[in-house]
């Protein structure tokens, strides 16, 4: 029997120190066992993957020589770790849940009911498109608002709405001291939503009144949800949240805050989205870029930014909606390892009208999960030191801090946003992005991929019209959208939606995987596949397509070599039967004689899809 050194766990210590270089020689054979010829740099640049803003994710992150630990600690500048020392260590994130409805009635009910079961503050929409202001009373009934702290939007409206709010919690005896709120003040953000200008002398006079009694009052919001819902990047978004803040602390400090006043007036608001690592560095990076402001106007002490993450609603879909759950679930996570202080998980059926009791459930359920059952807020901080997310940090801080740059030298936010300057850049970054969603390169579950044709529409009741006339808000969704909202119309007018019909060739082991790709493509745009009988050849062809229903379109699916053989008699007996237009599934070129074109991954699959519905007579959305 072996007797092991009693010298601690040192599992090891008696292996050789593997190199980088190493590791980059495995990842050639790798990459040459799959056709592809790269060695050193290259053949990790291979693996690696482009994001936006110029950033590039790479395969794997070590510690950089020499490089300082600049992230700090939870509660010290430069504040990457947390704001606070205590992080949400000590009781979780705040769960702050949205509200919208016009009736206080109604809007107190289920505010309540939130409110019985784990939300802890709450985000109310207020005046134009929510409460109207002198029933917020109402809807406030019940509330123990010295333990459940309130966030107005309330847009052009926010002083009133303000005065409101700050009149009820002396009526209800909660002395200023213990008023935690957040007036929802937002001039800039306003501006950007609606494109009508307002002054800042009310959110400052707002400011100045609240300074001395109301320690805990955020009079001013910089929500960057305009710019990120516009199809704005993650620096582009900090990039405005942090020229907007700045615009702000010039406000408060000339009206006659001093800056560390100022700055406790200031609260920032960013999106969270699926992409788990990119929202952990977004928020540690604002909360560096934030402290920088501090220090360079003498208050580094003062420069922890107290941040709301809101679950993306450029994310979410209106098709197969029940995914949403998941994308919420995960973005929730990212906002809560990122360290944000309170989190809105929108409900999943955000973009379908107003939330019914169950969808809201689920939402604040959510956070009660990951934080009561995952204790995910137990460690702060619980990314950080992880090579990738402090370089990803860094890396996007660094790119935020370039555009902010940008933004300073047009004359600040306001004279950013009225020249164009901000509009023309989202616009560029979304095209951008546009063409990665239309190509599937990001791919959305249950749209793009994997979409059910049979779903059962989730219908709600219609949510109060959303401000609009200046950023344009952007989903996710919306070309693929459109192609669906085709279909349904055809569905509705002739009883059947648009059908294609999918010729796979030979042995199931030559064609499913390219017959399941363009089924997979053309029910993205709400045209049903049909593949009965599962194969064919140029003797059945004929009579399978006549008895598909097909409306004259339809797809050879199968290996390169059986397309050879096959591929040109097939054709010749699908237009012989009536079918007026032949794709392929697979390379461009593949018996082109025989097809009229084809359908492959990194396809546009948006212009496809509109080509082939705009053949079959489906008409266009008017």
């Amino acid at each position: 029997m072996t007797v092991l050194p009693d010298d601690g766990l040192s599992l090891a210590a008696e292996f050789p120190d593997a190199t980088h270089e190493q590791w980059q020689r495995l990842v050639e054979g790798v990459l040459r066992k799959s056709g592809k010829e790269a060695s050193g740099e290259a053949a990790e640049e291979a693996l690696s993957t482009k994001l936006e803003d110029g950033l590039t994710t790479r395969p794997l992150y070590t510690a950089p020589a020499g490089a300082p630990d600049s992230a700090g600690l939870p509660g010290f500048a430069p504040f990457v770790r947390g704001g606070r020392a205590e992080g949400n260590a000590a009781a979780g994130w705040d769960v702050r849940q949205r509200h919208l409805g016009t009736d206080p009635a109604r809007v107190n009910e289920a505010v309540l009911a939130d409110l019985e079961n784990g939300v802890t503050s709450l985000w109310l929409a207020v005046g134009q498109g929510g409460v109207p202001i002198d029933s917020l009373s109402r809807a406030l009934d019940g509330v123990y608002l010295d333990l459940a702290p309130v966030s107005l939007d309330a847009g052009a409206d926010y002083a009133d709405a303000a005065q409101v709010l700050l009149a009820l919690y002396a009526e209800r005896g909660i002395a200023p001291e213990a008023v935690h709120a957040s007036l929802g003040a937002d001039p800039l953000g306003h501006e950007a939503r609606t494109g009508e200008a307002l002054p800042l002398t009310d959110a400052v006079e707002l400011a100045k009144a609240t300074a001395a009694d109301h320690p805990h009052v955020r009079v001013l919001t910089v929500d960057a949800l305009p710019y990120h819902e516009a199809g704005g990047s993650a620096a582009e978004e900090l990039g405005l949240s942090l020229a907007t803040g700045v615009a702000y602390l010039r406000a408060l400090t000339d009206g006659g805050l001093s800056v560390e006043a100022a700055l406790g007036r200031i609260e920032f608001r960013y999106a969270a989205t699926a992409d788990q690592f990119l929202t952990i560095a977004k928020l540690r990076a604002a909360r560096r870029l934030w402290a920088r402001i501090a220090e360079a106007c003498g208050a580094p002490a003062a420069g922890a930014q107290r941040q709301h993450a809101v679950t993306s609603p450029v994310m979410m879909t209106r098709r197969d909606p029940w995914v949403n759950m998941l994308r919420t679930t995960v973005a929730c996570m990212a906002a809560g390892v990122g360290g944000a202080d309170s989190v809105t998980v929108l409900p999943f059926d955000h973009e379908l009208g107003l939330p019914d009791a169950f969808a809201r459930r689920i939402a604040r359920n959510t956070s009660t999960i990951l934080l009561e059952e995952s204790h995910l807020a137990r460690v702060i901080d619980p990314a950080g030191g992880s090579y990738y997310v402090e370089q990803l940090t860094d890396e996007l801080a660094h790119a935020a801090w370039e555009f902010f740059q940008t933004l300073e030298k047009a004359g600040g936010q306001a004279a950013a946003l009225r020249s164009g300057l901000v509009a023309d850049r989202l616009a560029t970054t979304w095209a951008e992005r546009s063409k990665k969603l239309a190509k599937r390169r990001e791919p959305i579950t249950g749209v793009s991929e994997f979409p059910l044709l049979a779903e059962k529409p989730v219908v709600r009741e219609p949510a109060p019209a959303a401000p609009s006339g200046g950023l344009p808000r952007v989903r996710r969704d919306e070309a693929y959208e459109a192609l669906r909202a085709r279909s349904d119309a055809h569905l509705a007018a002739t009883g059947t939606r648009p059908r294609i019909f999918l010729a796979a060739l030979g042995p199931a082991a030559a064609h499913t995987a390219r017959a399941t790709f363009a089924a997979n493509l053309f029910q993205a745009g709400g045209i049903e596949p049909v593949h009965d009988p599962v194969s064919v050849d140029p003797s059945t062809a004929a009579e399978a397509y006549a008895a598909s229903g097909a409306d004259g379109m339809a797809v050879l699916c199968s290996s390169d070599a059986l397309y050879e053989e096959q591929a040109e008699a097939v054709a010749a007996a699908l237009r012989a039967a009536g079918a007026t237009t032949v794709y392929l599934a697979g390379k461009p070129g593949t018996a082109e004689a025989a097809v009229d074109a084809y359908v492959f991954a990194g396809c546009d699959a948006v212009a496809v899809l509109s080509s082939v519905l705009d053949r079959m007579g489906v008409p266009r959305e008017q």
